[in-house]
């Protein structure tokens, strides 16, 4: 058994070898989807096109001014006393926000009352528009605390003043919040069930398609010998997927890494199962490489979005809340998220390697029953 299962596992990579473009594939979309969602795909707003409506034009508009555009969130695009030119600037598109103060804001300060400051945001993009209410409301209150500080350095007072209450808040396992160490654990989870679901499935069917997989049943190998050895390559692919990603992240992006590397391989593995699992049961549905490459998509897509990557599991409706139980995306999320940012082990993570370890289970006795009937 072992040697005809060897047999197997040389021929698998002797063809994966062989084919320079599946290779190609197996290396470039990876490195190409982590640079981009590296990159590109960020919650963190930057550089938000702004113009000005500065009636005031005093020392201390300018200066609550420079705390924006210093702060890297905003950038000046133009500088009018027209309001009714901002709102066309906002209406063509090429402005976000407007920052608008009035006359008397200095004065207003000075006589110890309150200075307006108005943000106006396109919120067509609502969760940009929230994002960027929350840096000007961060802005402006760092800007107020310097002035009462200022004012109580000028105008000391003999008692305490009335009671308040101050607010320190502080992020753990992302300091930053960078949105990228958000999103790049979910891209290997999400590029290794790609990759193993779509190379087994296809592999198998291009057995199939091309004549030879009748070839090999009239060898000595049994159905359990063959899904082993067709398995076994991909699933090594998947680690090597891992590997990749995960590395490229950690030395490129410099994704935090606190966890156990034992413990990501063996969480992998787990999920690993699962893929395999899936990739072999579309197997026994398509009839050709076309078929297959369209089931595979059409349970990638829900996947991914029941996943709670993109939106959290506890917004959607309970009846999507119960698919999610039966998403293996939505178990290694959590392991990932886990061991690379919050430096967790086995004792805080073993629910869901129990939830993958089931559903592992489940998927591949159900595909290879089924596989085994379609031989026969």
């Amino acid at each position: 058994m072992v040697e005809r299962i060897r047999h197997m596992l040389v021929k698998e990579f002797l063809q994966l070898f062989r084919d320079r473009h599946m290779l190609r594939i197996l290396i470039l979309p990876p490195l190409l989807q982590i640079l981009v969602f590296g990159y590109a795909v960020t919650t963190n707003v930057r550089n938000a096109t702004t113009v000005v409506v500065d009636l005031d034009r005093t020392a201390s508009s300018r200066d609550l001014l420079s705390r924006f555009f210093s702060s890297g969130h905003f950038r000046l695009v133009r500088e009018t006393a027209d309001f009714r030119e901002a709102g066309e600037l906002m209406n063509r598109g090429d402005a976000g926000v407007i920052l608008h103060i009035a006359h008397g804001f200095e004065g207003a300060l000075r006589s110890n009352r309150t200075g307006d400051l108005q943000v106006i945001v396109d919120g067509t993009d609502s969760n940009t528009a929230s994002i960027v209410l929350s840096y000007a409301a961060r802005i402006t209150a760092e800007y107020s605390g310097g002035v009462r500080l200022l004012r109580m350095e000028r105008h000391p007072v003999p008692f305490p003043g009335p009671p308040s209450v101050s607010i320190a808040s502080r992020a753990w396992f992302n300091e930053n919040l960078e949105s990228r160490f958000t999103f790049l654990p979910g891209i290997i989870a999400f590029i290794v069930m790609l990759v193993t679901v779509m190379l087994t499935s296809m592999a198998v069917v291009r057995e199939r398609e091309i004549g030879t997989l009748e070839q090999i049943l009239v060898t000595p190998i049994t159905p359990a010998e063959y899904i082993l050895g067709k398995t076994l390559p991909f699933a090594l692919v998947g680690f090597g997927e891992i590997l990749l990603v995960a590395t490229v992240g950690v030395l490129w992006f410099d994704l935090p890494f606190r966890g156990s590397l034992l413990l990501l391989f063996i969480s992998s593995g787990l999920f690993l199962s699962t893929a395999l699992g899936i990739g072999l049961l579309i197997s026994t549905v398509s009839r050709t490489q076309q078929q297959a490459l369209l089931t595979m998509f059409l349970y990638f897509m829900p996947a991914v979005l029941l996943s709670g990557f993109l939106f959290p599991i506890a917004n959607m409706p309970p009846a999507a809340q119960g698919l999610t139980y039966l998403n293996p995306l939505r178990y290694y999320l959590v392991i990932l998220r886990g061991v690379f940012l919050k430096g967790v082990g086995v004792r805080v993570l073993w629910p869901q390697m129990a939830a993958l370890l089931l559903l592992g289970v489940a998927t591949l006795a159900v595909a290879t029953r089924r596989f085994r009937k379609t031989l026969a």
